[in-house]
């Protein structure tokens, strides 16, 4: 891997993408200790001590925000609008015809899909922006405003107009990423926020109690233990043989050969634990509109942890994982190339029958994949709530995956680019 890396640097093309990525990712984490204008900080930094040890949503929430919610900072929203998003508009192409026709017209289709998407970013952004404003000002954080001598209503507009553009420049920083830089720039935005918070958790960690040192010794250990494992899945695939038929092309014999279709145990990636954290952390958000409904915060905290969310996230980790299965691989197009390729799959009739049987195979293979994920982002959870152990709680099953997913694509990505790169070479010399 470091050679690959250091390979890639040589490359001028690849060597800027990534020095574009970690620039933006720097800028990022720049970001998230610029505190909103107007925000009393030593004041906003107890209030949250206070107020996240008796709501556990509000830490979940900045958990996935890298801390900046702790400070308030114009990131505080993190990349949580943006991906709300885009569960709404995957699942509207599911359900709205026009709109799921309007996606696989190419790419002048995709570019209105992403318009549409960074719109509802903007909505999205905007309640919670509102939502974050009247928690602030909640009895449970008591900021006071005041103190920045313009009046109340200017003072409000500031605060909720820089958490905006907070969110709005995240999603532009992750665009950037995905289309300038290397990996996925969502992806690698969630892997900065859980590498930021690592070496907090691994202090807290160690001062928790008198055997703080050897339970931080043996959680690291599993983390190490569990990683290989992890990559294993990831890796793993189900090959389905096809055989194309020979054919004369001119004077030419093509085909006959045979090859296999792949299918990855885990197709659907770290896609599912993503969207199924921002339904379950979707209450907390709306919680934060109502601080003083005691009913809506108690449910927020119900969905947040505990049992509840641990029997929610096994199913719409599951859901999920088929669910974003079926948008990226289909089985009519895949049949359906094979027939115009003259391929087929031994012993199954080409048409309906080879589609049938490539979506036994999908949903038979998907289940096992996607229980891996519920396993991998629960058990941790579980452990937590009997340790207490905040290393658990930021370096948890969920965030390995996470990280060593967008490790794995993002590697892949620079190992394609850098074959692509020298067989380009090959061809000029």
């Amino acid at each position: 891997m470091l050679k690959g890396i250091l390979n890639a640097f040589r490359v001028k093309e690849l060597r800027d993408k990534i020095l574009l990525t970690v620039g933006i990712l720097v800028l990022y984490r720049i970001g998230a200790y610029v505190p909103v204008p107007g925000i009393p900080f030593q004041g906003m930094l107890s209030a949250y001590q206070s107020s996240s040890s008796a709501n556990s949503a509000i830490a979940v929430l900045n958990l996935f925000s890298g801390g900046a919610l702790s400070r308030v900072s114009v990131f505080c929203l993190g990349i949580m609008p943006y991906i709300t998003a885009q569960i709404i508009m995957q699942m509207l192409q599911a359900v709205v015809p026009s709109l799921g026709t309007l996606a696989r017209e190419g790419e002048a289709g995709q570019r209105k899909v992403t318009q549409y998407t960074r719109y509802l970013t903007v909505g999205l952004a905007l309640l919670n922006s509102v939502g974050y404003l009247f928690l602030f000002k909640s009895k449970s954080f008591g900021i006071d405003f005041s103190q920045s001598g313009l009046p109340e209503v200017l003072m409000d507009i500031v605060v909720v107009v820089s958490m905006l553009a907070g969110a709005i420049l995240i999603m532009w920083m992750g665009e950037v990423i995905t289309q300038r830089g290397i990996g996925n720039g969502m992806s690698l935005i969630i892997f900065a926020n859980i590498m930021a918070g690592l070496p907090t958790s691994i202090i807290q960690s160690l001062q928790t109690s008198s055997n703080g040192i050897i339970l931080t010794v043996l959680v690291v250990a599993v983390i190490l233990a569990v990683v290989p494992f992890i990559v294993y899945i990831e890796r793993g695939q189900r090959r389905i043989p096809v055989q194309y038929a020979k054919r004369v092309v001119g004077r030419r014999i093509m085909g006959g050969q045979a090859t296999y279709l792949p299918i990855k145990v885990n197709t659907a990636g770290v896609i599912p634990i993503i969207f199924a954290s921002a339904i379950l952390y979707f209450p907390a958000q709306l919680a934060v509109f109502f601080p003083t409904v005691g009913w809506m915060t108690a449910f927020a905290n119900a969905v947040s942890t505990g049992w509840l969310n641990w029997v929610l996230s096994v199913g719409l980790i599951v859901a999920f994982a088929y669910f974003y299965t079926s948008m990226v691989f289909n089985p009519d197009e895949t049949a359906d190339t094979l027939r115009k390729q003259g391929g087929f799959i031994p012993g199954v009739r080409p048409g309906a029958a080879t589609v049938a049987y490539i979506k036994n195979v999908l949903n038979h293979i998907t289940l096992p994949g996607s229980l891996f994920l519920a396993i991998i982002a629960v058990v941790p959870s579980i452990l937590f709530t009997f340790t207490s152990n905040s290393l658990i709680q930021a370096f948890g099953g969920t965030s390995i995956l996470i990280m060593v997913g967008v490790a794995l694509d993002t590697i892949s990505q620079l190992e394609s680019q850098l074959k692509t790169t020298n067989y380009e070479s090959l061809f000029i010399k």
